[in-house]
């Protein structure tokens, strides 16, 4: 492991901090490690070992993000990342036990913007904080993506970070406002798996079922029948499409498309995922074994 300066469990902020991050993990050596590197980063970091105790700093001083293991005592992330959220949008990050595929599945399903596996690479988590970070902090965006989008009954603001179906509020995280929005920039055009990660995401790496479970997520949201829907369709063999009532893409093509999704997501799934544990132990091994869990 690289000899890295250890932060107090409460990390004094450094001198203009990039943000403040919140590390819930009960295994000390992990929360250490982060901790460490994310305050060599810039970060003002706080620690807490347990559901309750991260609930109370959450509750005292609102992090800009947040790093949640998943397996904790008492009460698990998923809880905690609920009743977190119940006070309003908070990035959150995951980290989940290695192999742990239905935990990192229902993890983005809870509401989490992205997940880390156990062994990981710190180096790696940082990298993913300023990516979530970057997205969080996108309130004043480029004219282009300034300007309002509306189709099918939806309304998005990026600017205000509001979505609207039929004139109701959509309650959307981070990434699924992202995806929704950079869908809508360019209906009637189908994107793959690993071009919708680089340009929504931002990561040109990443286990490419993050992209299904917010699809997933998307559809139950904005569609009237989430089991057949009609505005993000799968396009076989390539990815998701955004339809506009009258663009004239072929619905019966789609539909074939719709029902051979779930083999098409499990078998991706699973590769991906066996992919993305390969490459963090790769990681993991270069920097000594640090943040093994």
């Amino acid at each position: 492991m690289e000899n890295t300066p250890l932060a107090p469990p409460h990390a004094p902020a450094p001198a203009a901090a990039r943000g403040r991050v919140l590390v819930v993990d009960d295994d000390p050596t992990v929360a250490e490690v982060v901790v460490g590197y994310l305050h060599r980063a810039g970060y003002a970091v706080e620690r807490a070992g347990d559901g309750p105790a991260a609930l109370e700093r959450f509750a005292a001083a609102r992090p800009d993000l947040v790093v949640l293991d998943l397996m904790l005592p008492a009460m698990d992330g998923f809880e905690v990342c609920r009743r977190m959220r119940a006070h309003g949008p908070v990035p959150v990050i995951m980290l989940t036990a290695r192999g742990d595929e239905e935990d990192r599945i229902l993890g983005l399903e809870t509401g989490a913007d992205d997940y880390v596996t156990k062994p990981f690479s710190p180096r790696e988590l940082v990298l993913r904080v300023e990516s979530v970070l970057r997205r969080a902090g996108a309130g004043a965006p480029a004219a282009e993506g300034a300007r309002p989008l509306s189709g099918a009954g939806l309304r998005l603001d990026p600017v205000a970070r509001s979505a609207f179906r039929d004139g109701v509020g959509l309650a959307l995280t981070l990434r699924e406002f992202d995806l929704l929005a950079f869908l809508l920039r360019y209906p009637g055009r189908a994107f793959g798996r690993e071009e919708l990660m680089r340009e929504v995401w931002g990561w040109d790496f990443g286990d490419l079922s993050t992209v299904t479970v917010h699809i997933r997520r998307l559809r139950g949201k904005v569609e009237q029948d989430p089991a057949r829907p009609r505005l993000i369709r799968t396009v076989w063999g390539v990815g998701y499409r955004l339809d506009l009532p009258g663009d004239g893409t072929d619905a019966e093509a789609t539909e074939s498309a719709e029902g051979a999704e779930s083999a098409e997501v499990a078998e991706g799934a699973e590769a991906t995922a066996a992919g993305a544990v390969a490459d963090t132990a790769e990681a993991t091994d270069r920097t000594e074994g640090a943040g093994r869990a």
